[in-house]
């Protein structure tokens, strides 16, 4: 009976931590008793914890059953329309600081659970230097420091998805690996608006089991906070962003841009012995920036991303393998190597209320930018789907209906280019209409 009155007290008190502060709590707690004393005690020792999370129920519908997409994945064969549970994610962080209220260690675990299963997103620690309050180390599963859409979470972002670049180069955004920032916690610091980080990752990301070779991807990001422009109250933001990694050919047989061998530009088979065994490479350079505008009620915000590189994949897809790519019958692939570049812009503008916003958004994802559509497919060039170029217009209205809730109507336009390939002659009917609910706590 003792045991199951502290439970239930810890628990209230774990409850109460999320929304109140110290002092609330211990005007209520008699600390002239032994059970008084019990509940100051354990409250002091986990009034560090926090709890967080969303849930994005949504309603969708695209131009013809069973399409590709990337507005929260594929359709099934005979489906044009669906309710799904987009994303329901519970975040728990554990945080300490010291006396001089500069943080000491950060833990955080968070976890994604739909109807399509409970996968984890988050789980690292996080520890912070106290003599300078400019330096920590992150390890664990984290978002890589790359640009910004990648790095902005799922219940801030204005658009239902992240453009198909990010989701392409980024796989669920994640990686396992270590990370040291640069990053002033003092408000007088004079670099006080800079962030560097700097760190080293598997490179496959959530996309596979675990790590298939030695090799590790180097990722690292400079930003400049936003900093004021003027009087009015104008805030700009910026970052450059370097990927600097790559994966091991398991096979001798690489496809590169190139003539092949009927003439077509396309991909020319690279089939020499040495090629087992080296690194493939995987070089993404980027830059953002963002400018918001303040307004009588609300802002303006405009944002711009670019990434160009080198992608090492396979046949059929741009995506970074999880695994080692292999055949039905157990055999290795072979890899295709491609220069792409891809890039988003945003047109963010309140309503004469911070409740009521309107949103525009272009992306492009090009996965190889040495060919144009009507060299894909044609005859011997080795080309495929994964070298059509797509872009996606998007738009949509927001309402806010308080700080836990509102709702995103928003409708995409995807362009393909024409290419002589099978089904991708001209347009796919693949626009698609979002309805989302967002919950927040």
């Amino acid at each position: 009976m003792r045991m199951t009155k502290h439970l239930l007290v810890l628990c209230l008190l774990l409850l109460f931590s999320v929304v109140t502060r110290a002092q609330f709590l211990t005007d209520m707690i008699d600390t002239t008793t032994s059970l008084g004393r019990g509940m100051f005690s354990m409250y002091k020792k986990y009034d560090a914890l926090r709890f967080s999370g969303y849930i994005q129920p949504q309603f969708q519908w695209i131009g013809s059953k069973g399409a590709e997409s990337y507005a929260g994945g594929d359709f099934p064969e005979a489906v044009d329309n669906r309710f799904m549970l987009r994303r329901g994610r519970l975040r728990v962080d554990y945080e300490r600081y010291n006396e001089e209220g500069m943080p000491v260690v950060q833990f955080a675990f968070q976890f994604d659970g739909t109807e399509r299963g409970v996968f984890i997103r988050d789980f690292y620690g996080r520890f912070f230097e106290n003599k300078w309050n400019v330096l920590s180390l992150t390890t664990g599963m984290f978002a890589r420091p790359f640009g910004y859409e990648v790095n902005r979470s799922s219940s801030d972002r204005e658009s239902p998805e992240r453009g198909r670049m990010s989701q392409i180069l980024m796989k669920t955004e994640r990686d396992l690996g270590a990370m040291l920032s640069f990053e002033p916690m003092r408000k007088d610091h004079p670099l006080r608006n800079l962030r560097i980080q700097a760190g080293l990752f598997n490179g496959q990301g959530l996309a596979g089991p675990s790590d298939f070779d030695s090799h590790k991807d180097l990722i690292a990001r400079i930003s400049l906070k936003p900093v004021p422009l003027n009087a009015q109250g104008w805030r700009l933001s910026a970052s450059v962003s370097c990927l600097y990694g790559g994966m091991q050919q398991f096979t001798r047989y690489i496809y590169r841009s190139g003539t092949a061998g009927n003439g077509h530009t396309g991909f020319r088979l690279d089939s020499a012995a040495g090629n087992e065994g080296r690194i493939a490479p995987r070089h993404y350079y980027g830059a953002d920036a963002q400018l918001r505008i303040p307004n009588r009620k609300g802002h303006t915000e405009f944002r711009a991303e670019y990434i160009r590189g080198t992608q090492t994949s396979t046949a059929l897809g741009s995506e970074t393998p999880g695994e080692i790519p292999v055949a039905d019958d157990g055999s290795r692939l072979p890899l295709y190597i491609r220069e792409f570049d891809g890039a988003y812009f945003y047109f963010l503008q309140h309503l004469g209320s911070e409740k009521h916003q309107v949103a525009l958004k272009y992306d492009w994802y090009d996965p190889n930018r040495e060919l144009d559509g009507g060299q894909i497919g044609q005859p011997g060039s080795n080309t495929t789907v994964a070298d059509v170029r797509f872009d996606t217009f998007g738009g949509g209205y927001l309402y806010y209906f308080n700080p836990h809730l509102k709702v995103v109507f928003w409708y995409d336009l995807v362009r393909n280019e024409t290419t002589d390939l099978e089904g991708y002659t001209s347009d796919i009917k693949d626009n698609v209409f979002t309805c989302r609910l967002q919950y927040r706590f």
